[in-house]
């Protein structure tokens, strides 16, 4: 089994992904300070280049496992430099999931990166080829909600605190929607490849549209209502409060002018 790209500059980490990370690195520094003049702006830049790393190390997860399963091709492809531009789909893969986020404060990762599935043997491959993605968003959540469940927020900024919150809502609402069954998510690329061939094949032609089948549907308002219920539940467990995921949407959406309820 080969478990390394062709070429040493198949797995170099791309400028484009380090411009991100640093952008999200800027704005977190002026979130917490308080140095940017707009916090809203700042709230904004820091959540959607946090968010953008997190789809990429998301889809990165996915090609990396299929690397080590046996499709070398992810390499010559460009998706373990973490550079969003490589992907096969730029719309699904970087524009539609941030749009998700200013409609709706809906994380959902798109479609990105193209695996050779007839590379790979093994059903158990497979099934975690897919599951890689939303649980690299598990463990952004993890590292997100930390500081909250660990009891370390006393004497964070407001505005970085309902930031955080707020990429930890994006975090959870990713790794749930996207472990749901429905073709064309990773949930139902974990059970496909226990499915008979027969089952595979009707269900195939719906699979372009499952993303935008979950996304119309969270647009039903008992759905929401029952879903956000269920993350909201989570995130309690984990000491984020409703407050604090609202007031950093409300940050986020900056062109809505402030609420003065969040106190920033």
């Amino acid at each position: 089994m080969t478990t390394a790209a062709t070429r040493p500059s198949d797995r170099r980490v791309s400028p484009v992904f380090l411009g991100i990370l640093a952008v999200s690195a800027v704005t977190g520094w002026a979130t917490w300070t308080g140095f940017a003049a707009e916090p809203g702006l700042a709230v904004f830049l820091f959540v959607t280049s946090a968010w953008v790393v997190s789809l990429c190390l998301h889809e990165y997860a996915h090609a990396r496992t299929a690397l080590h399963g046996g499709d070398i091709s992810v390499g010559a492809k460009g998706y373990l430099t973490l550079n969003p531009m490589k992907y096969t789909h730029a719309l699904l893969s970087v524009v539609l999931p941030v749009v998700f986020v200013i409609m709706g404060g809906i994380g959902l990762p798109g479609g990105a990166v193209f695996i050779e599935r007839g590379r790979i043997r093994g059903r158990w491959k497979h099934s975690l080829i897919s599951a890689a993605g939303p649980l690299t968003n598990v463990l952004f959540a993890v590292v997100c909600t930390a500081p909250f469940w660990l009891g370390a927020v006393d004497g964070v900024p407001p505005a970085f605190r309902f930031a955080l919150a707020f990429l930890a809502l994006l975090q959870v609402t990713a790794a749930i929607l996207n472990f749901l069954p429905v073709p064309g998510l990773d949930g139902y690329g974990v059970i496909e490849p226990w499915l008979s061939h027969g089952v595979r094949r009707q269900v195939e032609p719906f699979a372009p549209f499952g993303l935008l089948f979950v996304f119309a549907l969270l647009w039903v308002p008992s759905v929401n209502g029952v879903f956000f219920d269920a993350v909201d539940g989570l995130l309690g467990c984990l000491g984020i409060d409703e407050l604090d995921t609202y007031c950093g949407f409300d940050l986020f959406r900056f062109w809505r002018g402030p609420d003065e309820f969040c106190g920033v």
